[in-house]
Order: structure tokens, then C-alpha cells, then sequence
């Protein structure tokens, strides 16, 4: 029956823990466990037919032409031949079908292809070439250079030292840069020794089949001992090896279950309100179709009654028919007779269109991009003419009002600012092309390409400052980057984030040159000098830490915790010492912020050997379970990053890309108006608002919303809403009787005198957010020309988008170009990528993609203009000629 697309088996219990064991195909095969064979296609030779029909008929248009079709083979109502509704509706319903199947056969034949795909399996103590469709859960698999990984595995081993792998995720997350793996070390032993591969009868208990591609949980039993895995040790299907002569890995998911056809599950299908009103349209011509039948069965009826009894000398009644049958069967033959006034074609020629004006898209030459070669793409045709129609725009800041390339520009060392310039009165100087620049020659490992004007900064390093090496040296170990030395002193890194790159590119200059790096340590020169660091753990950066600390020991043998991260966060594990410089430091972020500079704050702690022993042992019992690993780790965490100590801080410049503020100017005065979703600090999101003309002095008012509190926050959000309209009522929010579906009430447009802001970080957010204060929130936020919400969550970005696509009226766009930014563009009516310098993961869940910012005006006003345009005016001439044909006849 499968083989029918008809899947009549018991179906399996949903998967809570996945067992299995290494080279044991009948242990395994007893879960049922899915092959490694894919299915992306839709039909088969047997079932594209009644499937595809079955699919055709759901149009309420289609289904409305059968029925007139069997109306036709009845003798005593039709009144025209069959032919004359066959013809259209068989066109209509070819065409469809042409156009499916031929979209059907690309993916059978990708299948194919991907299917039949070789790797070489171990089978019986041997390695054999495998099609990929053959390859089962529990087997080891040998990879090469450049070839795609075929199932997600757990690395055994490798040709590289310390068994270091290295991948391209291009096809994950679109992210061209490579990304480390590394195995166990108790399985990087086994090499590529077949016999010890094939004796490997290690047991992997972990998480069931999921689509979370950044993260993983799990364990492997083996030799009697427990180890923990992790992320870092899995190589999941879709990635390439690079740089790596040969790897071994143990097959954990296969096919349908690999995380990544768990991501390609069904995107939510998004419809624009044209759509919408066609149905209501069409609905509304067949109640009119039954009304004109209706009036012209009754005029039968009445005809038959008064003069038909005369007529039937000249042509008898058929089968005696009385006049009342004689009008039900004539209402049934004006339903065949006006058929015309329904539209048949009106959906494909919806469809041509659409696919017209996503082609204007995609050959307009104004909105490509040449320095990175990048043309716009309608990702999508179904929304075009929804693009005319936007009220909101939700975007993000770095990278996508900003170029997202850093430059490190000023930093905070022990109470000490540098990085501007004075002359010899001590006047600050404007820094320019032709500014001096700090003289870097005494360190033969400086980027020549870093510019920096304080000489001040130079000096305390020469003259061997403490702080100031301590500062530089967190910069060189406290990182994720790769360093890449493909000629003696030429260093190249590659960073998972412009900042992280920037940062560790300074310290390279000032001396702390970070050269290459091993799982278990970090080797750096120091003023010249060769050192290698014991790197003893990692506590990785996610949006909801906000910070990134390593655990490292010196060549002397001390253990040092080097942390950075968001300034709020880590002032809040800083020592009760550090008050005074915590103030200091404070003016001076503040001074940044100003700026429009980004952030971070840097602390460092001396650990105790004891205490770490310890801490090290719990780390790894928590590494090692199964249940609420990530609460576990993050509690300790939590416990050893405290009582820190303040070093200082760094300020990195994100120049705004070009025609930023045009572009906002531009959509301002098309009454759009622009929210700021963005995780930097207030002040640094505020300066960059005022750059392009977010915000603006001649404003009434900017409220800003920090509190810490829901009281708090609701008493702000009011005092905002009574400056902005004195005695406005409670209960005039809502428009009478309208809902927007599911019993959701519509809230509506309120005009107030004056042009205002609203400024409101993340923690309060958090609490506007909640139910009991989100409506209050919305009203207050779409009072103002703009909204900045700083250090927001990307779930809490999906939450903002999502507020307002549920009450307003109103069609909502996002706009972004990193992962982060991904939930928000899903939920808006239309998700806008840039394709910038954090990978492709926004253009790829976006329904319109280009390289900058400046773009979207013409997006919006031009193409979404035109198409919407276009759209009315064929609609309107469409109905107008049906009406006109049909009721000519009528």
C-alpha cells in the first residue's frame, strides 16, 4: 500500500530516547529506526492522478465547473454541449497539472540522485561502497575530503591531530566559513584501524529525532565507561569535510529523521489579502449566480402559467411537465447558460502575473548590489502585491540599518579611556584619512590593513602596564576564532562573528597575537614571546547568556577565568571592590554608547585549584546527563562566573550602510512606520536611531521605558499615553465589532497631535509583553512615529511582530540578516533577508532577499506599488467582462 502513497501500517510510537549500538544491525532494526532513503517528492506513477485531481478540485472554482459538468450530461437541463465546459476546464486543469508534475519529477529526480549517492560502509569487517539509501542507524562510515557528510554521525575519528575535523555548513544555515568538530579522545584511538573500527561495540543513548541544529544531548557507553556528547562531536547530513584527508563516523539519524529534513517541514503558507478577497468574491458571484437564476426561474414559472398553456399547441410539454418543474429544470439551465460570470481562469491568470512582476523584481538593476555581485530575489510570487500594502517594518540593526563590519575603535582599560586624539592644548581632535597613525612596526605579526590614532594605548603596552596586558591577553585567549597561517607570519581568522574578529585582530596588533589553537589549549605570542595556554573549558555564548567565558591555565601554572559580554550582564557578577571602577567605566560606555559604538564589558577571576577540581567534576556529571543538561550546566555557569573583576571595556564601529537615512525618510512620508528590534545597549541604539533619522530633535517627545518592574513599566507605558492624548478612555481600543478571526478583537488607529518615540529595553519588554499588559503596550507604541526596543531576545522579536500582526489591521514586514533574526522574519506577513556578513540563514527563511537596506524602498515603493496596481486593475477589468458577457445574456 506504501507503495500507493498510502501509508495503512500501525503507526510507530512517537520516539522519546534513541538506543543504539555500533555494528549491530539487529539490535538496532528491532526500534524500526529510519533507513537513510529520502522522500521529497509528492506523487507516484499511480497516484499523480487521483491526487493531484483531488488537489485541483479543492478550489472552489474548479469543484464549481464539475458540477456544472454533470449538470450538462443531463438532457432535460442542458441547454449547451458539455464540449463548451470541458474544453476550459480541462485546459485549466492540465496546465496545473503539468506544471505539478514537472516540479514532481525535479524532486524525483533529485531524490534519485541523492539517494544513489556512494559511501563507503563498514559491513563484515570490511569496507564496502554503499548507495546512501542503504545505509542504516548503528553503521560506521568512511568519509573523504569534500564529500558530503550522508546521515548525522557521531565523529569516531580522523587523519587530522587531536582528530579535528573541519565542515562547511553552507547547506545547513548557508555559512561559508569552516566550523570544528572534534571526537572523543577514547574513540579517536580506534584511527582508521579497521579491525578495532569494526570491533567498536560502543552504545549511544540521545536526544530523539528534532530540528534544533545547535544543539545536542547525549551519551556513549563504552568499555564500561560513561562519556558526554555533545554538538561539537556530531556531524550532521548536508555538510561538506573540508581540509580532511579522512573521517570515521557512527550513524545516528538516517533519511527523514536527520536534523536536516527535520528543518524542511512545511513553512506556514502565507496569503496577502487580494487573496482573501478573491474567494470572498467568488462567493459572492455564485450567491449572485443563484439570484439571477432564481429571478429568471420564477419569470419561467409565471411565463409557463400565463402564456405557456397557449404555446403548447406549437410544442407540447415534455412528459406533461407542469409549469413548477418547468422553471426547476429552467433554473438549472440558466446556471449551465451564465456559467461565464464565474471565473475560471481568474486563478491562473492571477498566478501569471504574479510570476511577471516577480521577474521586474529580480531584473531590477537598481537594486543590485555589485560589490558582493548580489541581485534582488523574489523568493516567493504569492505576496507581491502585499508589498504595496505595508504599515510596519520590524528590523533589525546590525547589519541591517549597519555594514556589520567592525572596526575596534575605542576601549576603557582600568578607569582609562582611549582612542581619541588630542592636540597640544589638549583640544580633541576630529579623526580623519589623514590623522596620524599609530606606528605598529615593533610587532612583526601586526594586520597592516588595523588603523589606530592613540598612541597613548602603544605606550602602556610597551611599557609593560599590567592592566593593559591583562586586557589584550583576555582579547587574544577569550574567543572562538580559527587562525589560518598559510605563510609564515600571514595570519588570516576566521570568526563566527564580525565583533569576535575585530576584537582579536586589536590584540594581534598590540602585541597579543593569537596563533593557532588545539581542543585542549591556545598558543598566543606575548610581546614576542611564544605561550601556550591549557584551555580547561569553554562556557559558550548564546542570546540568552550574553556573555562568553573561558577557564584557561598559564604557562606558570595559574588558573585564570577571562569573561566578556553584555556590560549589564557582567556588571551584575562584578565584586563588591570594584565599585569605583564600575563607575568610571560606566561614564565611559556611556560615552561610546553616545557614540553609536558598540559594547562589551571585560572581567577575569583567579580560580582556586580546589575548588576547580571540583567544579570540573560536577561539569562533567552534568555534561553527561540526559535530563535538563543545558539547566544543570547553566547553573554552574552561574556559580563560577561571580565576584569577577572589572578590566575595562571595548568600543567597536558599525558604520551605517549607505542611504539608510534617505531610505527611512522616504518611508516615513508613505505613513510606514519603522520598529528598531535590536540586542545592543540602549544608548548605542538610540545614536544610531538619531544617524538615520529615526529619531529626530525636533520630536515632541522620546519616552523612554527601563523599568524593572510590571508595575513600573505599566505606570511608564500610561504616563506616555496621557502626554501623547490627555484623557484618552480605556475601552476605546478596540473596533466595534470587528475580529480578525478566532475571537480576536481589532485594536484601532488613534491619531494624536505631534510626532513622539518610544524607547524601551529588554527587561521591560519582557513584562509588556505579558497578557495582562500587551494590549496597553501596543497601544501606546502605535501612537509613535518610532519604536527602539534594545537588547531584545529573537524570541522576543517574534513576540513584538506577532503582537501586531494579531490586533492590527495592518500588513507587517520584517526585515534582518542574521540567524537571530530568523523567528521574526517567519511570523510577519512578509520576512525580508539581507545577505550580509552573518551567513545566509535570514535570506534563506525569507520571502524577498537583496545585499542593503536602501533596497526596500524600492521594493515597497515601486514593485510593491506597481504590482498591487497591476493586480486591482486586472481584477476590476476581469470582473467587468464576465458581468458584462453574462449579463448581456441575462
Amino acid at each position: 500500500m506504501s507503495f500507493f502513497g498510502l501509508d495503512c501500517a500501525r503507526k510507530k510510537e512517537r520516539e522519546l530516547e534513541r538506543r543504539l549500538r555500533a555494528n549491530d544491525r539487529e539490535y538496532n532494526l528491532s526500534f524500526r529506526y529510519a533507513t537513510n532513503a529520502i522522500k521529497t517528492s509528492k506523487y507516484n506513477v499511480f497516484t499523480f492522478l487521483p491526487l493531484n485531481l483531488f488537489e485541483q478540485f479543492q478550489r472552489i472554482a474548479n469543484a464549481y465547473f464539475l458540477f456544472l459538468l454533470v449538470l450538462q450530461a443531463i438532457p432535460q437541463i442542458s441547454s449547451l454541449s458539455w464540449f463548451t465546459t470541458v474544453v476550459p476546464l480541462l485546459l485549466v486543469l492540465t496546465v496545473t497539472a503539468a506544471k505539478d508534475a514537472t516540479d514532481d519529477i525535479n524532486r524525483h529526480r533529485s531524490d534519485n540522485q541523492v539517494n544513489n549517492r556512494k559511501v563507503k560502509v563498514l559491513i563484515d569487517r570490511k569496507l564496502r561502497s554503499e548507495k546512501w539509501m542503504e545505509v542504516q542507524v548503528g553503521d560506521i562510515i568512511k568519509l573523504e575530503n569534500n564529500q558530503f557528510v550522508t546521515a548525522d554521525l557521531l565523529l569516531l575519528s580522523s587523519s587530522e591531530s587531536m582528530n579535528l575535523v573541519y565542515i562547511e555548513t553552507a547547506e545547513l544555515d548557508g555559512e561559508t566559513n569552516l566550523k570544528v568538530k572534534q571526537a572523543l579522545p577514547v574513540t579517536g584511538d580506534l584511527g582508521d584501524n579497521i579491525e578495532k573500527l569494526a570491533g567498536f561495540d560502543g552504545e549511544v543513548h540521545c536526544e530523539a529525532p528534532n530540528n534544533r541544529l545547535d544543539r545536542f544531548t547525549g551519551t556513549l557507553t563504552f568499555a564500561g565507561q560513561k562519556y558526554s556528547l555533545d554538538n561539537e562531536k556530531i556531524l550532521l547530513r548536508g555538510c561538506t569535510l573540508r581540509n580532511t584527508e579522512w573521517c570515521f563516523g557512527l550513524v545516528l539519524f538516517g533519511g527523514p529523521e536527520t536534523k536536516l529534513m527535520q528543518n524542511c517541514g512545511k513553512t506556514t503558507f502565507k496569503r496577502t489579502s487580494v487573496d482573501r478577497l478573491m474567494n470572498v468574491l467568488v462567493l459572492c458571484i455564485f450567491g449572485f449566480l443563484a439570484f439571477m437564476c432564481a429571478i429568471l426561474a420564477v419569470g419561467n414559472c409565471f411565463w409557463e402559467l400565463n402564456e405557456g398553456s397557449e404555446f403548447t399547441v406549437f410544442l407540447p410539454r415534455q412528459d406533461n411537465n407542469d409549469a413548477g418543474f418547468s422553471a426547476f429544470l429552467t433554473f438549472w439551465s440558466y446556471v449551465i447558460i451564465l456559467n461565464t460570470v464565474v471565473p475560471i481562469s481568474l486563478y491562473v491568470s492571477v498566478e501569471i502575473i504574479r510570476l511577471g512582476n516577480s521577474y521586474y523584481i529580480n531584473w531590477d538593476r537598481k537594486m543590485y548590489y555589485p560589490r558582493s555581485d548580489t541581485p534582488a530575489e523574489a523568493r516567493t510570487t504569492t505576496l507581491n502585491e502585499e508589498l504595496g500594502q505595508i504599515k510596519y517594518v520590524f528590523s533589525d540593526k546590525t547589519g541591517t540599518l549597519t555594514q556589520n563590519i567592525m572596526i575596534f575603535n575605542r576601549c576603557s582599560i582600568n578607569g582609562k579611556s582611549f582612542g581619541e586624539v588630542y592636540d597640544f592644548t589638549g583640544q580633541r581632535l576630529e579623526i580623519n584619512e589623514y590623522t596620524e597613525k599609530v606606528d605598529f612596526s615593533f610587532n612583526p605579526l601586526a594586520d597592516p590593513r588595523f588603523a589606530f590614532h592613540d598612541h597613548a594605548l602603544v605606550e602602556a603596552v610597551k611599557l609593560e602596564n599590567p592592566e593593559v596586558h591583562s586586557f589584550f591577553r583576555l582579547l587574544a585567549l577569550c574567543h572562538t576564532v580559527m587562525a589560518e597561517e598559510k605563510k609564515e607570519g600571514e595570519l588570516f581568522y576566521q570568526a563566527q562573528s564580525p565583533d569576535e574578529g575585530a576584537l582579536v585582530t586589536a590584540a594581534r596588533n598590540f602585541g597579543f597575537v593569537f596563533r593557532s589553537r588545539t581542543p585542549d589549549s591556545v598558543s598566543i605570542v606575548e610581546m614576542g614571546k611564544p605561550c601556550t595556554y591549557e584551555l580547561l573549558a569553554i562556557l559558550d555564548f548564546n542570546n540568552v547568556r550574553k556573555r562568553m567565558s573561558v577557564i584557561v591555565r598559564s604557562p606558570e601554572g595559574k588558573l585564570f577565568l577571562y569573561c566578556k559580554g553584555a556590560d549589564t550582564i557582567i556588571y551584575e557578577r562584578l565584586h563588591q571592590s570594584c565599585k569605583k571602577l564600575m563607575d568610571v567605566t560606566t561614564e565611559h560606555l556611556n560615552e561610546f554608547a553616545g557614540e553609536g559604538l558598540r559594547t562589551l564589558a571585560l572581567a577575569y577571576k583567579d580560580l582556586d585549584e580546589e575548588y576547580f577540581r571540583q567544579w570540573k567534576k560536577r561539569h562533567h556529571e552534568a555534561s553527561t546527563a540526559l535530563d535538563d543538561r543545558e539547566e544543570k550546566l547553566e547553573q554552574l555557569y552561574e556559580e563560577i562566573e561571580k565576584d569577577l573583576l572589572l578590566l575595562g571595556a571595548t568600543a567597536i564601529e558599525d558604520k551605517l550602510q549607505d542611504g539608510v537615512p534617505q531610505t527611512i525618510e522616504l518611508l516615513a512620508r508613505a505613513d510606514i512606520k519603522i520598529w528598531v528590534l535590536t540586542g545592543d545597549k540602549q544608548e548605542t541604539a538610540e545614536n544610531i536611531a538619531y544617524s538615520c533619522n529615526l529619531l529626530r530633535e525636533e520630536m515632541d517627545e522620546i519616552f523612554i521605558v527601563a523599568a524593572n518592574s510590571p508595575d513600573d513599566v505599566r505606570q511608564e507605558l500610561r504616563n506616555a499615553l496621557t502626554s501623547m492624548k490627555p484623557g484618552a478612555p480605556d475601552d476605546s481600543v478596540f473596533v466595534r465589532g470587528r475580529t480578525l478571526g478566532k475571537g480576536v478583537k481589532a485594536v484601532r488607529d488613534e491619531e494624536v497631535n505631534g510626532e513622539y518615540g518610544l524607547v524601551i529595553n529588554g527587561h521591560s519588554l519582557a513584562y509588556a509583553l505579558e497578557s495582562s499588559m500587551e494590549l496597553e503596550f501596543l497601544r501606546t507604541a502605535c501612537m509613535c512615529k518610532t519604536v527602539i526596543c534594545c537588547r531584545v531576545t529573537p524570541l522576543q522579536k517574534a513576540q513584538v511582530v506577532q503582537l501586531v500582526k494579531k490586533y492590527k489591521q495592518a500588513v507587517t514586514l520584517a526585515i534582518g540578516d542574521g540567524a537571530n533574526d530568523v523567528s521574526m522574519i517567519k511570523v510577519a506577513h512578509i520576512g525580508v533577508g539581507i545577505s550580509g556578513q552573518e551567513g545566509m540563514q535570514a535570506v534563506l527563511s525569507s520571502d524577498y532577499s537583496f545585499a542593503q537596506f536602501r533596497f526596500l524602498q524600492r521594493l515597497l515603493l515601486v514593485h510593491g506599488r506597481w504590482s498591487y496596481l497591476r493586480m486591482c486593475k486586472f481584477l476590476r477589468y476581469f470582473f467587468y467582462k464576465n458581468f458584462t458577457f453574462t449579463l448581456v445574456h441575462f
